[in-house]
């Protein structure tokens, strides 16, 4: 099996939030997941404690496969804490026409007694990134043993809901047990015009503290100078600003484009609640795709400064071109482009 596979089923084979990451499962990880699985096969739907020679033989034969289908039956990741395997899992089961997936994980067994809350968190919030944004799937569900209470209120902290109890469904040690089964829906998210009800919404944004952290102008903005300016952009015929809903009425983040002749300035941001989540990307994307369907001939421009990891990356992974590099009062700012006809 070759190293630093990815998936051909998917546009981004990286996600990330913090120090966490999903990769593409690493042939290097294997014999750790094994050791991992062994440890934890009473919760799982293993009939016998693997070998080496088993997980090799799986490696090479069924997940060296899965990289170059365009339907793969189940997309596996290794999950990172600094770029070292602590956990494994992904999308199983998956249902291609129905649109629908299990979600399997499991984490570093040293990590399961203080950390499972904080890692399953974390892990569903990359998921949902892979399923709901990347793959487009309608929902995705767990399917566990009543074996660990803990489980349920984990996943129901992220908004997954008991969707069924199968009473008695599997044999453990010779006792009967049940399966109960989490799901989660994928939300509709749309972009929609801001008015200027949405005054308050956006000043508590643009004044949140890693907003001005990163921001050109870091000092906070007051109410009458932001009334003004919100007034001033929304009669503007060069200033197009969205806000990205869902279909349960959450604000989640805005986007702003101020024409300069045929160029379009780029600023967003995100809650502080749903960072972390992709939707930087995806509010960036629907923005730009937005703005195209309106202008035929539009270029997109943003500065970003450096050591904003997460909005340098997403720039990047949508295209944009990196043209300079520059010193604004005490900070660096990358200088991104994209042609929006290409």
């Amino acid at each position: 099996m070759r190293q630093n596979n990815t998936y051909k089923c998917l546009k981004n084979n990286f996600f990330s939030t913090g120090k966490y990451s999903l990769v593409p499962i690493r042939y290097q990880d294997r014999m750790n997941i094994m050791q991992w699985r062994n440890e934890q096969i009473f919760h799982l739907r293993q009939a016998k404690p693997l070998t080496e020679t088993d997980q090799n033989n799986y490696f090479n034969n069924i997940v060296a496969k899965l990289f170059e289908q365009e339907q793969p039956s189940q997309i596996l990741f290794s999950y990172l804490e600094d770029n070292e395997c602590i956990g494994y899992g992904g999308l199983v089961h998956i249902n291609w026409v129905d649109k629908n997936a299990e979600i399997s994980f499991i984490l570093n067994t040293r990590l399961e007694k203080d950390f499972f809350h904080i890692h399953w968190g974390v892990y569903l919030d990359l998921l949902e990134q892979v399923a709901f944004m990347e793959l487009d799937l309608h929902k995705i569900y767990t399917y566990a043993f009543d074996l660990r209470p803990h489980l349920y209120e984990a996943i129901e902290t992220k908004g997954y809901n008991k969707e069924a109890i199968l009473k008695e469904h599997c044999c453990i040690n010779n006792r009967f047990k049940d399966v109960i089964i989490h799901s989660k829906i994928k939300s509709t998210l749309f972009l929609r015009k801001a008015t200027i009800n949405d005054a308050k919404l956006l000043f508590d944004w643009t004044n949140e503290e890693e907003v001005r952290a990163t921001a050109v102008i870091k000092k906070k903005i007051e109410w009458n100078e932001h009334i003004n300016w919100l007034t001033n952009k929304l009669q503007s015929d060069k200033t197009h600003l969205f806000i990205l809903n869902n279909d349960m009425n959450e604000n989640i983040g805005v986007v702003r484009f101020d024409k300069d002749s045929d160029i379009f300035n780029i600023s967003y941001s995100i809650d502080k609640n749903h960072r972390g989540k992709g939707f930087g990307h995806l509010i960036l994307q629907l923005g730009i795709k937005r703005m195209i369907e309106n202008e035929a001939h539009s270029k997109f421009v943003a500065s970003v400064q450096t050591d904003n990891i997460a909005s340098n990356k997403i720039f990047m992974q949508l295209g944009f071109i990196l043209e300079k590099t520059e010193l604004l009062g005490n900070h660096f700012f990358n200088f991104y482009c994209k042609d929006g006809n290409e």
